[in-house]
């Protein structure tokens, strides 16, 4: 205490002390005097507020409120009694007082609620045990009477009730405060001058109840007591404790507080007693209700206790968990990181808190003010008042230099603090342990550096300023064949590495900074060529060294790795070709070298026709074999006109059976076509594999800089060339023309349409009678889809169906169409019983391998009562040839049912006739390619004659498509083929026309000869 704040407080004292004095002995001026006393008091209170400047003022100007309301109220009691001789009850002297209670009430709360006390729910059960003791003392000598007393007006009842009502509030808040708060000078003389004012609250009460009540009395004491003590409290410097931040202690239970709960629990009983020693219990209903209400202060006080027990083994859980992660750290930002979770992990979930690691501010724990610690640690811990603050301290009493700050809400913090400090020692031995680490390991360096020098594969060599070598590690026996120690260094180097070396000794001597280049070559200790990664450094200032270090690396087996990785990334692994990276690349060089010279560069894009069906047929080795052979035949065909339509470039396989070819320095746009005629020209020779010989065509589309400004359109434009030359036919090339973008769009306008004709079954179906040859009696019909589009009229089959193939549309297009002739097959069984006709029907491979489609064929002809076998489903040689699980699982079911199978177009693939004795089928459809010239030709008359015989050996049945003289028919009646169709018998026929047809032919005449229109 400072001399002056202690002058202050001994004047204040003094001059009480005589004002008091005075009072008792001057009853006359008892008016000037007591309100001498009571408004010193609250002089006392602002002056110890302004002094003494606490953190909150707020609740010390409250009390002073108080005591400014309470002496009012005596004032105004006096003036009404003494100079106007007028009743003092009920009057607006008792507003003041019952204001008085609501203040203190707000400002002992108000201290609690600061956060510098303990949250302590066993103070709060404590207060309220002894308040309700002491209430039921009050309500039966204070409360009851005036309840009881009739001669009282309601004001005066609730007025009179309302006084010891307030006084146990005050006494319920004051003893929460007192159970709470760590107890100094100021919590005494506040609790003293709170004794006195209760003590006069009840003096006065009974003596009003006697009748007796004057001024001046004994009772007057207590209520001076607590004038004088309350501004002694607010002058004392102790009263700045109560709202500063402080670490706070557990202790154990008090005696006194002990003893004081007991007296309480036992006034209830006592009170029982007294009563029934009188012979009348008045108060029974009120001592049960205490009784009650203590006992179930008692319960909870008993649940809080296990509470806090259970916390307590939680928090020491959790405290192990945090020294176990603690033992696991290996670096500070560990050990930070560990503590603010094991922080977060004790405090309450979600609550804002804030953990750093900073200087200690000494070697006890303590609450600062966050902005009086290190300013770096204040910034780490954000806006928060307060923070605790736990030296990291060890138990061998060295002073802590570190210590674990922690901000939160006040509150938390007292919480927080005996953990806290368990933490912040089990924190401090992590960092000694990793301290202690690092120093044995900064001891055992200089050994574990030896050690590796001496064990790496990297060559480590010190050149002195001759170039010699002084120091080899020993990897450079196994690197030159010698330790290089006393050679000049240069000359370990092949080639022109040496001379590299020597520039780049050189250049780091005089103060230049090291400049890599390409890796270096030397000649290994087997004489082998190795190549080395360099680096030179300049530690001739080093004491230990004093010379420039090399370090060497050999990187032979990195570099192969990586040029192996480079051919990986940009040729083909199948054809050893560029791929189309490389490719675009190199055709974007030529176009900019074009540009500046003026010359044409073209791109050929080449594609394989039917490339699946050699897979299909003679496996995918086959296919890949192919492909080598393709690459190689196009690579010779490209350097054959190197240097007479342009300088042949680059070819590479874009992927698949897809490959370009790029030619530059062409003089002109017909240059590059002629490239495009030699390379078609290439692929009429057969291939030679080790699986046999192969025909393959190819379709070429080509696009020179004549219409295309850049590689990326180059290779757009020789992309939708191609896709025209298939569409045209295959086996040819077309060039680039801006028409063909119009073709495009034209295609998929078709696609959209038929789409949409699919949508709405806008096709017709029409089908074409199969005769026996021998004697033109119709044995079924092939059922062949039309499309009469609205504006374009009827389009041909060829231009619909490879667009339905290509989007899958012909998956339905195909449904409806089997769907169809099933129906109609069936109504001509209904209606001509003795022709029994089938119906033939084409099936394609994506239509063949929709899921369950053997079954849902199956359904379609028992659903019409077809037979089985009135069905002949045609497909092609590639897709009866794959050797295909679940393909030949349909079939075998198709079969087993009784539907016939026939090879489409036989003889147009790949496919070798020995393969028909182990191929599922019923019938062979000889192709129309074979009938044109079966009569001029008498290579083409051999190959059908023995299609023919080998068909018959394997009773196998021969349908002969496109007949169109009776010379073709005859020649086939004489080879012995059974059944043919084509124009010379009948055109396509609609439902209509084809229904007559059966009619004529069940009448009994023949057609020999005839054709309908």
């Amino acid at each position: 205490m400072s001399g002056s704040a202690r002058g202050v407080l001994a004047g204040y004292v003094g001059t009480m002390v005589v004002l008091v004095i005075a009072n008792f002995a001057l009853p006359g001026l008892h008016l000037v005097l007591w309100s001498a006393i009571g408004f010193a008091s609250v002089a006392g209170i602002l002056l110890g507020v302004y002094l003494h400047r606490p953190r909150r003022r707020a609740p010390w100007l409250l009390l002073a409120a108080a005591v400014a309301c309470f002496i009012t109220g005596d004032l105004a009691a006096d003036v009404l009694t003494r100079l106007l001789h007028r009743p003092g009850f009920p009057s607006v002297a008792d507003a003041f007082y019952l204001t008085v209670y609501a203040l203190i009430a707000a400002a002992l709360i108000w201290l609690y609620r600061l956060g510098v006390v303990r949250r302590d729910p066993a103070g709060l059960f404590d207060a309220i045990t002894l308040t309700a003791g002491l209430g039921l003392l009050s309500y039966i000598f204070l409360i009851r009477p005036y309840v009881e007393n009739e001669n009282l007006s309601a004001l005066e009842r609730t007025i009179s009730i309302a006084y010891p009502l307030a006084d146990m509030v005050v006494l319920l808040v004051g003893a929460r405060l007192i159970a709470s708060v760590r107890f100094n000078t100021a919590i005494a003389l506040l609790a003293a001058g709170g004794i006195g004012l209760l003590s006069s609250d009840v003096g006065y009460g009974l003596r009003q109840l006697a009748g007796d009540w004057s001024t001046g009395g004994p009772v007057d004491i207590g209520w001076a007591g607590f004038y004088v003590l309350w501004g002694v409290a607010a002058l004392h410097p102790s009263m700045r404790q109560l709202t500063e931040p402080k670490v706070q202690r557990g202790g154990d239970e008090r005696l006194g507080r002990l003893l004081s709960l007991g007296l309480s629990l036992f006034i209830a009983p006592i009170v029982l007693f007294v009563e029934m020693r009188g012979g009348r219990v008045r108060d029974a209903a009120a001592i049960a209700a205490v009784s009650a209400l203590l006992s179930g202060l008692v319960l909870l006080r008993l649940g809080r206790a296990v509470r806090a027990q259970r916390l307590t083994v939680q928090r020491e859980r959790r405290l192990r968990s945090a020294g176990a992660a603690l033992l696991m750290a290996t670096d500070e930002e560990a050990v930070a990181r560990t503590v603010r979770d094991a922080v977060a992990e004790l405090l309450p979930p979600g609550r804002s808190h804030a953990v750093a690691l900073g200087p200690a501010l000494g070697d006890k724990v303590s609450m600062p003010y966050t902005s009086a610690v290190d300013p770096e640690v204040a910034g780490a811990l954000g806006d928060f008042e307060v923070t605790l603050c736990c030296p990291l301290a060890l138990a061998d009493g060295r002073d802590a230099e570190r210590a674990l700050y922690i901000a939160a809400d006040e509150v938390m913090l007292v919480g927080l603090q005996d953990v806290a400090q368990i933490l912040a020692t089990q924190a401090a031995m992590a960092l000694e342990r990793i301290a202690l680490g690092e120093e044995i390991g900064r001891r055992n360096s200089e050994a574990y550096f030896r050690t590796l020098v001496l064990n790496t594969t990297d060559v480590i060599l010190i050149v002195g300023a001759d170039d010699l070598v002084r120091y080899a590690s020993p990897s450079a026996q196994a690197l030159f064949g010698s330790d290089l120690v006393g050679t000049a260094l240069p000359s370990a180097f092949a080639g022109g590495s040496a001379v590299e070396v020597g520039r780049r000794l050189h250049e780091v001597r005089t103060g230049g900074a090291d400049r890599p280049g390409e890796d270096l070559r030397v000649t290994g200790a087997d004489g082998r060529p190795a190549l080395v990664e360099a680096t030179f450094r300049d530690l001739r200032d080093e004491p230990t060294v004093r010379g420039l270090v090399v370090t060497l690396r050999d990187v032979t087996e990195r570099s192969r790795l990586q040029a192996e990785l480079y051919q990986r990334a940009t040729f083909d692994a199948l054809t050893k070709l560029p791929n189309r990276e490389v490719f675009l690349t190199r055709v974007q060089e030529a176009v900019a070298s074009g540009a500046e010279t003026g010359a044409t560069v073209g791109v050929l894009i080449v594609e394989l026709d039917d490339f699946k069906v050699v897979n299909d047929t003679f496996g995918h080795g086959a296919g890949d074999a192919l492909l080598v052979a393709v690459g190689q035949r196009l690579t010779e065909a490209l350097r054959a006109v190197d240097g007479s339509y342009g300088a042949a470039g680059t070819v590479a396989r874009l992927g698949g059976d897809e490959f370009a070819a790029l030619v530059r320095r062409a003089g002109t746009p017909g240059d590059v076509e002629r490239v495009a005629e030699r390379v078609l020209r290439s692929f009429q020779a057969p291939f030679g594999l080790a699986h046999g010989t192969v025909t393959a065509t190819a379709s070429i589309g080509v696009a020179t800089t004549a219409e295309a400004a850049s590689a990326q359109d180059l290779l757009r434009h020789a992309d939708l060339a191609v896709y025209v030359a298939k569409d045209a036919g295959r086996d040819r090339w077309r060039r680039y023309e801006s028409s063909l973008h119009s073709a495009v769009v034209e295609r998929h306008k078709l696609r959209a349409d038929l789409d949409r004709a699919i949508a709405d079954k806008a096709f017709l179906l029409h089908f074409q009678p199969i005769v026996t040859l021998a004697d033109d009696r119709t044995r079924g019909f092939e059922a062949l889809v039309r499309w009469n589009h609205p504006t374009r009229g009827m389009v041909p089959p060829d231009e619909f169906i490879s667009v339905a193939e290509e989007s899958g549309l012909i998956v339905p297009l195909g449904a409806w169409v089997l769907t169809n002739a099933i129906t109609a097959a069936a109504q001509w069984r209904i209606a001509y019983p003795g022709e029994e006709v089938y119906v033939s029907v084409n099936v394609s491979a994506r239509q063949f391998r929709s899921p369950d489609f053997a079954q849902w064929v199956l359904a379609e002809i028992d659903r019409m009562g077809l037979p089985p076998g009135a069905l002949l489903l045609e497909m092609t040689e590639s897709l009866l040839l794959h050797d295909d699980g679940e393909v030949a699982a349909e079939l075998a079911a198709l079969r087993q049912a009784g539907v016939r199978i026939a090879i489409d177009d036989f003889g147009t693939g790949f496919s070798s006739l020995s393969y028909l004795r182990r191929l599922p089928v019923d019938v062979l459809k000889l192709d129309k390619s074979f009938i044109d010239t079966v009569v001029s030709s008498t290579e083409q008359h051999a190959v059908v004659n023995m299609i023919v015989q080998l068909a018959r050996l394997l009773k196998l049945q021969v349908v002969a498509e496109g007949i169109e003289t009776p010379a073709e028919r005859e020649l086939l009646v004489s080879m012995g083929c059974d059944h043919g169709q084509g124009y010379l018998f009948s055109r396509p026929l609609s439902y209509g026309d084809a229904s007559q047809w059966l009619s004529d032919d069940a009448s009994g005449p023949q057609r020999r000869g005839r054709t309908a229109a």
